[in-house]
């Protein structure tokens, strides 16, 4: 028995390393006493007592060496890694300061016993920052038609839509919700006798609500409230040119912009504004376009749209209400 526990503890002594020079004192002490006990006889008991000290020692320092190789093996894999990379930034369609830009086109041609053609276009464009958003609109059509005719007779064709305007508007964003706009703009209905109408607003403007839903739909409300005032120049250009008196206009002017999205591609869209005339004569001008987009792609859609244009007070010997129903193509840039 005792020569099996000499064994072990003479194979420990043999497989632990040498003492580093640096090895501290108490290390040291016990092997002096390790030394002078070998030359001094020793009984049984105290050779395997020492046999046990020495296998202690020995694992002892083989744990310190297996606690600095892994210190060693951290820290170069510390050197060599390379730094994690950033995260990747949410890819947008539109980045913040960016115009958002829509142009669309209309026509309608027809030839033959009777001849029509009606050319629309409009453009929008829309700047959003943390401080402010920019708009400009525009938009035109003209259209001329002939009346059937017999052949070898000849019948002039008439002018059945000649109008434009132009409208610039800058919102100073008070809150995420409110902000404060000023708009102008200029616009002209040759067929219904308005040879030009200017007008300047100021007034304020409440964002309700501007949410991107589930699969790319939408829900948009804005209402405004403002004061309008306009210079509107009369010229009878159909079917007799005729100077007509100019009029002014100026009152409170309600608006609101509404966009829905149905599915995923089908865009619901309504604009209605009411201005109620308080200079002169009692007068009041109602405007209402809907619309609905369907997305071909992701920049082109097909557009439906109604639009009904009422004026209580029209220049002499024109209807109040104006109604076009039209089908054009819409493409974002």
């Amino acid at each position: 028995m005792l020569s099996a526990a000499f064994l072990i503890a003479t194979s420990l002594q043999a497989q632990a390393p040498a003492p580093a020079p640096s090895t501290s004192a108490a290390s040291a002490a016990p092997s002096a006493a390790a030394a002078s006990a070998e030359s001094a006889p020793l009984s049984v008991e105290e050779r395997a007592a020492l046999a046990a000290e020495r296998a202690a020692l020995a694992a002892e320092r083989a744990a310190e060496a297996s606690i600095r190789a892994a210190e060693a093996a951290e820290r170069a894999a510390s050197v060599s890694a390379p730094p994690p990379a950033p995260a990747a930034a949410p890819a947008t369609d539109k980045k913040k300061g960016e115009w958002d830009v829509t142009v669309g086109l209309g026509l309608i041609s027809l030839t033959g016993n009777a001849s029509t053609l009606t050319v629309s276009g409009l453009a929008s464009a829309q700047r959003t920052t943390d401080n402010w958003i920019y708009a400009v609109k525009s938009y035109g059509s003209y259209g001329r038609s002939r009346p059937p005719q017999v052949e070898g007779q000849e019948t002039e064709s008439q002018v059945v839509a000649l109008n434009a305007g132009l409208e610039l508007r800058g919102d100073r964003r008070f809150t995420q919700v409110i902000s404060g706009y000023l708009l102008a703009g200029a616009e002209a209905d040759h067929v219904k006798s308005v040879e030009s109408r200017t007008f300047g607003e100021a007034g304020m403007g409440v964002l309700w609500w501007d949410e991107k839903k589930e699969k790319g739909r939408e829900s948009y409300l804005r209402t405004d409230a403002a004061f309008r005032y306009a210079n509107e120049t009369r010229f009878q250009y159909y079917p007799t040119r005729m100077d007509l008196p100019d009029v002014d206009l100026g009152g409170p002017r309600f608006g609101a912009v509404f966009r829905y999205g149905l599915s995923q591609n089908v865009l619901f869209k309504e604009d209605v504004e009411v201005l109620v005339s308080v200079i002169g004569d009692s007068r009041m001008l109602f405007n209402s376009q809907t619309q609905l987009s369907v997305g071909l792609t992701k920049q082109l859609s097909l557009g439906a749209s109604f639009l009904i244009k009422h004026d209580s007070s029209p220049p002499p010997g024109k209807v109040p209400t104006d109604t076009a129903l039209a089908l054009n193509f819409e493409v974002m840039l």
